[in-house]
């Protein structure tokens, strides 16, 4: 059962090696992040999933040690998803799953094992949620940490340029996550999620089918747009 959950946004620029002299600007958005790890960490579960947009090739499943790097940045920074674990693990972690081993690390996370999960853009809706059923099944106390942006559309300059809808989705999506309101998230329109490069879309659905029946309550700890780009961070517990 889904004891607690952590949403944080999925950039390499939250690594500050990444970020170089623009690192101060989210510093926020860090902070935020470990805070939402606390409430993870206090929840006391017994195993931590880890959710965040991969590509084909790294979707995973990803076990407790899986390595990654930022070196595709231009920064000599490696990454494990959680402590050491298996030491034949070959395939590398997608990005959001990097950066989520980042953050681990940053906050020194002890509490449970870790598994990691890439989740595809194109999955379905009801599919997501089914996974997320399935992972808030695997033990009695699960919690999960789930990366993943909202829009790219916020500015002229962002990646995927101004669009004047994406104001309005991440507004949506701020308030669905700050209030931990499941039935919201697992209504968000996939089609427009797409048009506005939101790749946080999946993995929230993903948290929407395992925290059915949950009853937890949700806390918006960070929401803005830098680089025009939608980032936002909340916890449920």
């Amino acid at each position: 059962m889904l004891v607690a959950a952590a949403v944080c946004p999925s950039p390499p620029l939250l690594v500050p090696e990444v970020a170089a002299g623009a690192a101060p600007e989210l510093d926020a958005a860090r902070a935020a992040c470990s805070d939402a790890l606390g409430v993870l960490a206090a929840a006391r579960p017994d195993r931590l999933v880890v959710i965040g947009p991969a590509e084909q090739s790294g979707r995973g499943p990803h076990p407790q040690g899986a390595r990654g790097s930022f070196r595709g940045f231009g920064v000599d920074v490696d990454v494990r998803l959680g402590p050491a674990g298996a030491e034949a693990v070959r395939r590398e972690l997608p990005t959001s799953l990097a950066v989520a081993g980042w953050l681990l690390a940053r906050t020194q996370w002890a509490t449970a094992p870790v598994e990691g999960l890439g989740v595809g853009e194109p999955l379905e809706a009801e599919r997501c949620v089914q996974v997320g059923e399935e992972i808030g099944a695997l033990a009695d106390r699960v919690a999960l940490l789930v990366m993943g942006d909202a829009s790219a559309c916020r500015t002229l300059k962002a990646p995927g340029y101004l669009d004047e809808r994406a104001a309005g989705f991440d507004a949506e999506v701020g308030r669905a996550l700050g209030g931990a309101d499941v039935a919201a998230l697992k209504a968000l329109d996939t089609g427009l999620a797409y048009e506005l490069k939101a790749a946080g879309r999946a993995p929230w659905q993903v948290l929407a089918g395992a925290a059915d029946g949950a009853a937890l309550s949700g806390e918006l700890l960070y929401e803005d747009a830098p680089y025009g780009v939608g980032y936002v961070v909340a916890a449920w517990s």
